[in-house]
């Protein structure tokens, strides 16, 4: 009775709140994190630890909803004191706590550090460090059944990385993947071995380099309706399940043999040069900005990895651009192998206030031919 009471104070708290969403001059504020609980009716709670969140998803707040507008932008009314200090910590880069949000499907409400996220969006950062408790939804639409086999998928596995799946049952058919897996390297290394890690190895030996053969045969522009991750669990189920195989042409078939730890001995002893497709380099530029006492000291300290080929010192928003050329191992996605080399060596580095990172579509170097005429 108690918790039916909690809800439905939640509930009409949040529709009294609506009634209320803008200051009288046009300007929206963020969105109410307890309307959108009671619409969703997500109360079932979840601790999903620290992690890095886009700050284009962060996007309402718990309780000072009406003290941000849709951009995170303070209303006028309002002191920016307290904004100020936590710019001036940011430009000096000081250490600051991580953000605390919750978490409805994709988007995110913050519970404590409106500022910092406020100070964030104007500096134009792309991201923030946020510890999350996510709300998981319980009406029984599709989308919600789907949502929360993904959420239990997440638990079990901890998984860093998202697996979209667009079909009922397609994350159980996972987990029985990753358990037949743990249970092969309990048997091989002679010990025992936790889910969660089990679930890592299998990510990294298994599922990356089958997507990265299924996306190299591109079929997903047959089916455009499907993630890749869909593509891969019709695949894998058929492949080694059951010795239900399928021809799938573009050399699939010959890329992957009749059950999964054969899959994973192949792609563990693959030479480079047998998967070029997956070695390519990957050119990067980041953005820098830095303490101006200390841009000496960090451009001293970029040049010393190898990755980094250019460093360029200029005037506007950012301090310095950097360009980078990384190669991808056979286990690795251009993301994680960015993702790391930003994040453990170039953020790592005393006096960096912030990087924003840009990955090039298409490329065009100008040779002798393309030079002007005399």
């Amino acid at each position: 009775m108690g918790f039916s009471f909690f809800k439905w104070k939640k509930k009409a708290s949040a529709a009294k709140s609506s009634r209320f969403s803008s200051d009288g001059t046009g300007s929206q504020a963020v969105k109410n994190f307890g309307e959108d609980q009671a619409r969703e009716d997500a109360y079932d709670a979840r601790a999903r630890g620290l992690r890095t969140v886009p700050l284009d998803r962060i996007v309402g707040s718990v309780g000072r909803y009406m003290d941000f507008d849709k951009q995170f932008r303070m209303r006028g009314h309002l002191p920016s004191e307290r904004l100020e200090r936590v710019k001036q910590a940011m430009r000096e880069g000081r250490p600051l706590p991580p953000v605390k949000l919750y978490q409805i499907k994709e988007e995110y409400y913050v519970l404590d550090g409106n500022h910092r996220i406020a100070a964030a969006k104007e500096m134009g950062h792309d991201d923030i460090l946020a510890k999350i408790v996510e709300f998981v939804p319980s009406q029984n639409s599709l989308e919600n059944i789907l949502y929360r086999e993904r959420a239990d998928f997440t638990d079990r596995t901890r998984l860093t990385r998202e697996i979209q799946l667009t079909e009922v049952g397609g994350y159980a058919k996972l987990l029985r993947q990753i358990a037949e897996h743990r249970a092969f390297l309990q048997r091989e290394k002679w010990s025992e071995m936790g889910f969660e890690e089990a679930a890592a190895d299998w990510y990294r030996t298994i599922y990356r380099p089958l997507t990265a053969i299924i996306r190299k045969a591109r079929m997903a522009d047959s089916f455009p309706d499907r993630t890749l991750a869909d593509l891969y669990v019709y695949i894998s189920v058929h492949q080694w399940e059951g010795g239900r195989r399928r021809s799938y042409g573009s050399g699939i078939n010959k890329s992957i043999p009749k059950n999964m730890q054969e899959f994973r001995r192949k792609m563990m002893g693959a030479r480079e040069s047998d998967y070029p497709e997956m070695t390519r380099g990957i050119t990067v530029f980041v953005l820098i900005n830095v303490q101006g006492k200390k841009e000496k000291k960090i451009v001293e300290k970029l040049t010393e990895f190898n990755e980094i080929r250019e460093i360029h010192s200029v005037h506007g928003d950012v301090d310095l651009l950097v360009k980078i050329i990384l190669t991808r191992s056979l286990l690795s996605s251009d993301a994680e192998v960015i993702s790391e080399f930003v994040h453990t060596k170039i953020r790592q580095i005393p006096g960096i206030i912030s990087t924003k990172t840009l990955i090039p579509g298409q490329s065009h170097v100008k040779g002798e031919n393309d030079a002007p005429k005399a």
